[in-house]
């Protein structure tokens, strides 16, 4: 589970620049939390350790902040780093060095560990059962769950359980219908999978722990989604600088009946 955020953060509102991507739904909304910095690519996946930090994954680079978003340490990683995850005093990141969305399975897929003080590598895990790429993952129990790409015309979404040494276990199929790209972030919260997916609109989807399908909402949590509090979460925007560069902004959300998870 990717920790609940310490109380502290809940307090500090940071401004967003004015300039968003286009399909922002955050646009014009302050940002809880603004990652300090800009980036050459976009916002795949953030998370949170046990003493505060927080970890922002921007593709080739990957960068820890205090909870105001201050950098305390930021290295250039392989392209493509995905979303992430906290387990352990690490950081687990879903990483693909070959095609995403390939329906003859080109990807090269793979779990990245780095010490979540200093971000220094430590590992490297192949997980060759994400078919079509990994890109994103969370860790629920001890074991890890992996999401990634998807072909055009799959009906149905898949999540890659690991046990704790990142031993592979079990395929789980969601009855999701089709989502662009498959899933991009994944979040074990309030006894639910939460799993953010690319479009237009942009989709996320709910599942019970057995990955039974229990809503479809047209909500963006595709750049990011972290656990807060029951039924709160802290969920990612990305907006751009004027020279188009890319930044990252955590807000509060609750869930809602109607589109699954609301921004405040």
């Amino acid at each position: 589970m990717k920790p609940l955020f310490q109380p502290l953060a809940v307090g500090l509102l940071l401004v967003a620049p004015a300039s968003y991507c286009s399909d922002d739904v955050g646009e014009g909304r302050p940002g809880l939390i603004e990652c300090e910095g800009d980036y050459a690519r976009h916002l795949q996946g953030v998370c949170r350790d046990r003493e505060g930090g927080l970890f922002w994954s921007f593709t080739e680079e990957l960068v820890k902040t205090d909870t105001t978003g201050r950098i305390l340490k930021a290295v250039a990683v392989v392209d493509h780093h995905g979303d992430l995850c906290f387990h352990d005093g690490k950081i687990f990141v879903a990483v693909n060095l070959g095609k995403f969305n390939d329906p003859k399975g080109n990807a090269d897929s793979w779990v990245y560990v780095y010490d979540a003080a200093n971000l220094k590598e430590l590992a490297k895990h192949p997980v060759p059962e994400v078919f079509h790429g990994a890109g994103g993952m969370d860790t629920r129990d001890g074991h890890f769950f992996v999401v990634g790409g998807l072909p055009d015309g799959v009906e149905e979404n898949y999540v890659y359980e690991y046990d704790g040494e990142l031993r592979f276990v079990k395929r789980h199929v969601i009855a999701s219908g089709w989502t662009k790209l498959g899933i991009q972030t994944a979040a074990w919260h309030d006894g639910s999978w939460w799993f953010g997916c690319y479009g237009s609109p942009a989709i996320l989807l709910k599942t019970d722990p057995d990955f039974a399908l229990e809503g479809r909402y047209q909500c963006n949590v595709s750049l990011g989604i972290v656990g807060l509090a029951p039924g709160t979460f802290l969920v990612a925007d990305g907006p751009r600088t004027d020279s188009g560069r890319c930044r990252g902004v955590l807000r509060i959300a609750v869930t809602d009946s109607e589109r699954g998870i609301e921004r405040k």
